[in-house]
């Protein structure tokens, strides 16, 4: 959880300005609409800014499996084929749709061969509207939508927000009261949950989730993110999952130079299936990306591997490693794929 005390970095008086007219001029924010707006401001927020934040760059805040190299890309591109043609699909026929990918990057930009029909990039704040055959496709997108937080207190749960210090020269968290009644029924149930334990409930990448599959599509969702169960989440995460990024050091402190640090939390992969299935997705399938990638991209791994054998180390060996290796990104990381079918008929996924 993060402290109470106020933050040791002030936020800008552009931040406090921005922040006192999304709180109507009052001087506390739900902490969700905090980190709405420290992520997505479109003049303050991290990720409305022209800067560095992805790669391995002195600089950058944080690095992704697309700072290894095109591997990455030829991975996903192979097992999104495989995951079609499984299903009796023709991955020629499917757009290619990434979503939230950095200005200029993507994961299969600059791959001059790829089996889809043809690639598209939406950015942060663009608006997601497609339609058609395609594969849906997300890297580290759902953790970085805003989450609300709450404490266990007394007999239930408590909301946390976050206010202005009577400066404006700090922001502190503060205990908003009791949750309101109609989210109560999607909280771990009070009574199995000691006093203190923080639960960051991910409902707006649930909703992410359901809006996408609700588009007009068909074809393949690939969600590549990391995250737990419901029941992780209630019982294994006393302290919450939200955390900051800054210049590659995670740190607590959520409330620090807010609109220059990242800010991410777990997805809750019982609520992101929950949302495409409402949207009209075929019921998913969640994986570590170890077991994800050597299931359904075993060709290409084996080609990756066979051309770098007789090398003791190079560039796509070590990217290799650290996208399948348990202690680096092949557990850390999990892949959720549903297909959605064409007509109303819900067809399974292998």
């Amino acid at each position: 959880m993060a402290s109470s005390n106020p933050s040791p970095t002030p936020p800008s008086p552009a931040f406090t300005a921005a922040f006192r007219r999304a709180a109507g001029g009052a001087d506390t924010l739900r902490f969700d609409t905090f980190m709405a707006l420290a992520l997505y401001e479109p003049e303050l927020g991290y990720y409305r800014r022209d800067r560095l934040r992805v790669g391995r760059e002195r600089g950058a805040d944080f690095y992704t499996a697309t700072s290894l190299g095109p591997l990455f890309g030829e991975l996903v591109a192979a097992a999104a084929a495989k995951l079609l043609t499984d299903a009796g699909l023709d991955p020629a026929a499917h757009t290619f749709v990434e979503i939230g990918a950095e200005p200029g990057g993507g994961v299969l930009a600059g791959h001059a061969a790829h089996p889809f029909a043809g690639l598209r990039t939406l950015l942060i704040g663009e608006p997601l509207a497609f339609s058609g055959a395609c594969v849906v496709f997300s890297n580290e997108l759902f953790d970085a939508q805003p989450v609300r937080r709450f404490i266990r207190s007394g007999d239930g749960w408590n909301e946390l927000g976050v206010s202005l210090a009577a400066d404006d020269t700090a922001l502190v968290e503060r205990d908003l009261g009791p949750a309101p009644a109609d989210i109560l029924a999607a909280l771990p149930s009070p009574k199995e949950t000691p006093a203190g334990y923080v639960f960051d409930a991910p409902f707006a990448a649930a909703e992410l989730a359901a809006t996408l599959a609700s588009q007009p599509w068909n074809g393949l969702f690939l969600a590549f993110d990391y995250g737990k169960s419901f029941a992780e989440l209630g019982h294994s995460q006393p302290g919450g999952t939200a955390r900051a990024y800054f210049q590659h050091t995670q740190h607590n402190d959520l409330l620090a130079r807010p609109g220059e640090q990242d800010l991410t939390a777990h997805v809750c992969w019982d609520w992101l299936a929950a949302g495409l299935v409402a949207g009209g997705s075929a019921e998913p399938v969640v994986a570590s990306q170890e077991s994800f990638l050597v299931h359904h991209a075993a060709e290409a791994l084996d080609a990756a591997l066979a051309a770098e054998s007789a090398r003791r180390s190079s560039p796509r060996k070590r990217a290799l490693l650290h996208l399948l290796h348990p202690a680096q990104m092949g557990q850390k990381f999990q892949v959720l794929h549903a297909l959605k079918p064409a007509a109303d008929r819900h067809r399974p996924i292998a």
